[in-house]
């Protein structure tokens, strides 16, 4: 009888898609809008489109991967899988998981952008305040335990595709169709080749649809997850495109591209000012808040699950030994969030986050096309188009980073080698004079040795 209830207690693909789409469509795109069009002007719509594509070549790796290996440990298995336990997992583990944290210092920073728009501009330069409370709220809602968490996410997941939905489609109807020309040209891309800035910008919009590897998590919670898993990633990112667009098409409609990199850190609410007059401003900014606290709490936890997954990997230092914190994967996870937050803006949390997530990205895509040709079924030929098109991505973000803001590069040159330093000397720690890691798992790659 428990088989049979934990069987009718599975999510369907429906339920599967619903919860995927309410993980990507997170608050991330109420602040993108504004920065990708500081790379691209008027072409950030087709931005999105373009993004889309190359997030739909990245997610044929994710999907071949949960097809064949449905599990709850989504990419850090996966990685496993391929490169076995050591070094190389752990590192681009922690990769994901510090742009999942970066993610969260995102979020945050856009509660504090959106709800000072309630402010006189005199508190502008409060945002990073109120994004730090938002972050300590999450960390007392996790520590209450997953019926909280249970009990809101599902609420709130619709409100803000919903809201956002209806945002796009009213916007479109107000303002119409904007004039796409690619004729404005940002100032920080003016001296670039024709088409580089946009290149650039997919990075960023990326970022928008990276949620889609939390679907990979569902393995042990969605049913026939060998064939539901791969088909939720696929609607889930079709859905999302389909949002994205006809938002940033209603955010074009409603401001100039001046306004619109003005006004970056906040553009749904600028653009819905005047097509909506206040009030739309307002529904906006409560949508902005609903979809940022949600997603903080959420992403919080995820993030601190995978810290804890890692540890008992034993990938990581044992977090046992902090000694009396209760959760201690959640209190490093917070503390990491609020650094963050503290210390760069918005700009440069999403730019370090592309730039993690990108580098983790590759290495899915030749961890299944090198190490696993004779476990998985997949055409080799799509992770290595995947592979090309990340790493065409991530030079040209990179390139215009360093001429615009080379801090960032440096911030996340410093954060790589800091993670692969301290990954190593963890793996040598617990390595014996034979090679071998007991890593306190099942090795389910049949790999032993120092990798």
């Amino acid at each position: 009888m428990k088989n049979t209830t934990d069987k009718n207690n599975k999510l369907s693909l429906i339920g599967s898609i619903s919860l995927g789409t309410g993980v990507m469509i997170g608050a991330g795109i109420f602040v993108l809008m504004g920065q990708i069009a500081e790379l691209v002007g008027d072409l950030f719509p087709i931005a999105f489109i373009a993004g889309a594509f190359v997030v739909g070549f990245s997610s044929y790796s994710y999907v071949k991967f949960s097809n064949a290996f449905p599990s709850s440990g989504g990419v850090v298995k996966f990685l496993n899988k391929s490169y076995g336990p050591g070094t190389t997992t752990g590192f681009y583990s922690l990769l994901m998981y510090v742009s999942m944290v970066v993610s969260e210092s995102l979020v945050a920073g856009t509660f504090g952008a959106y709800t000072l728009r309630l402010f006189p501009d005199s508190y502008a330069n409060y945002a990073s305040v109120l994004g730090v409370g938002l972050i300590v709220i999450a960390y007392i809602v996790n520590i209450l335990g997953n019926k909280v968490i249970g009990a809101t996410a599902t609420f709130t997941a619709v409100i803000k595709v919903f809201g956002i939905a209806l945002l796009a489609i009213a916007g479109l109807i107000v303002s119409g169709f904007a004039d796409i020309t690619g004729s404005y040209i940002p100032q920080n891309t003016e001296a670039l080749p024709q088409g580089f800035g946009f290149v650039a910008a997919l990075a960023l919009a990326i970022l928008a649809y990276k949620g889609f590897t939390t679907i990979t998590n569902q393995g042990a919670d969605i049913k026939s997850p060998h064939k539901n898993l791969g088909r939720s990633i696929v609607f889930s990112i079709l859905i999302c495109t389909l949002i994205y667009v006809a938002l940033a098409l209603a955010v074009a409609g409603g401001l100039s591209i001046p306004e619109i990199i003005e006004a970056k850190d906040y553009a749904l609410a600028a653009a819905a000012k005047p097509v909506f007059g206040e009030w739309g401003s307002w529904i906006t900014i409560g949508i902005a808040i609903i979809a940022t606290v949600s997603g903080v709490i959420a992403s919080i936890f995820s993030s601190s699950r995978l810290l804890a997954m890692l540890s008992n990997m034993k990938q990581v230092p044992s977090l046992t030994k902090l000694g009396s914190l209760k959760n201690p994967a959640l209190v490093f996870t917070s503390s990491l969030a609020i650094l963050l937050t503290v210390l760069f803006d918005l700009t440069r949390i999403a730019s370090i986050g592309a730039i993690f997530y990108l580098i983790m990205d590759i290495a899915i895509h030749w961890g299944l096309f090198r190490h696993l040709k004779n476990k998985v079924v997949f055409q080799p030929i799509i992770p290595l188009i995947a592979i090309v098109l990340d790493i065409a991505v991530l030079a040209a973000f990179l390139y215009i980073k360093y001429l615009n803001d080379p801090l960032v590069l440096i911030v996340a040159a410093i954060g790589i080698v800091l993670i692969l330093v301290a990954e190593r000397l963890f793996m040598i720690s617990h390595t014996d004079d034979e090679g071998n890691m007991p890593m306190g798992m099942k090795n389910t790659s049949d790999k032993n040795k120092k990798t």
